[in-house]
């Protein structure tokens, strides 16, 4: 049912955290992975590890016609077949309160969080829309199903991303093309470790939100991911999933 032998993904965002982990799922299960990120070493470490011919693509998402740029660079190495599977991964955080936000920050956030992940997918469709199928799998976020503090724009984005996953989905649906979103809420990258490394009480009083009382790992998110991707989730697209314990929508029982 999760088999994807003969298929092949592009990952976003692909050097560390849900990207890689999501990198590592997709291969595990048969996929060819292309990674995609910013940092060539972490490129490399990851790759080295996957077995189904992994390919690595240096780029850097915010500059305006980067997505589209992207599109062109999977295109070549793909010789025009293009993939099966995007995980639209990449992205940056932003805490800001409205007051200290200014129009620099907001375009930085939008261009890489929303622009270009548009933009590419927009960019890959034609040969997915060809072969009558493909997945895209957007990583949003609990913060566009929250209120989260200080965080404005960046919610911002992933609300965004979470309407254009509907609309998209109508858009494509007519070739076969699912285009999903996943909602991670509490998740111990990269982001959190100098915070859960260096504040007191910071994981416990964090997990404190969460009804199934721990921290999120990336494995969590590229378990879904998998799911999407695979025949597993043939019949479901526009579909905004929260993988986050719990956080979004449910209560938060004390610790007996």
């Amino acid at each position: 049912m999760f088999e994807l032998n003969g298929k092949t993904a592009l990952v976003t965002g692909a050097t560390r955290g849900i990207g890689e982990a999501s990198a590592r799922a997709l291969d595990s299960a048969g996929a060819r992975v292309i990674l995609s990120g910013r940092t060539t070493n972490d490129l490399i470490r990851v790759a080295s590890e996957l077995k189904n011919e992994p390919v690595i693509l240096e780029v850097d998402l915010s500059p305006r016609g980067a997505g589209s740029r992207h599109a062109e660079q999977v295109l070549e190495v793909t010789q025009g077949e293009g993939v099966n599977i995007i995980v639209n991964n990449a992205g940056i955080p932003m805490r800001r309160s409205p007051e200290a936000l200014s129009e620099e920050d907001f375009d930085l956030v939008f261009s890489i969080n929303v622009r270009s992940l548009l933009m590419l997918s927009i960019g890959l469709a034609e040969p997915m829309k060809r072969r009558g199928e493909g997945s895209i799998v957007n990583i949003s976020s609990v913060a566009s199903l929250r209120g989260p503090l200080g965080r404005v724009a960046y919610a911002g984005t992933k609300g965004a991303v979470d309407a254009m996953t509907r609309a998209l989905a109508t858009d494509w649906g007519n070739w076969g093309i699912r285009v999903n979103s996943i909602c991670p809420g509490l998740i111990a990258t990269a982001i959190w470790e100098r915070d859960r490394n260096n504040s007191p009480g910071l994981i416990e009083r964090m997990e404190n939100n969460v009804a199934l009382k721990r921290w999120g790992f990336g494995d969590d998110i590229a378990d879904v991911v998998l799911f999407f991707a695979s025949d597993a989730s043939r019949y479901v697209t526009g579909e905004v999933i929260a993988v986050d314990g719990g956080m979004a929508h449910v209560g938060s029982a004390p610790r007996e």
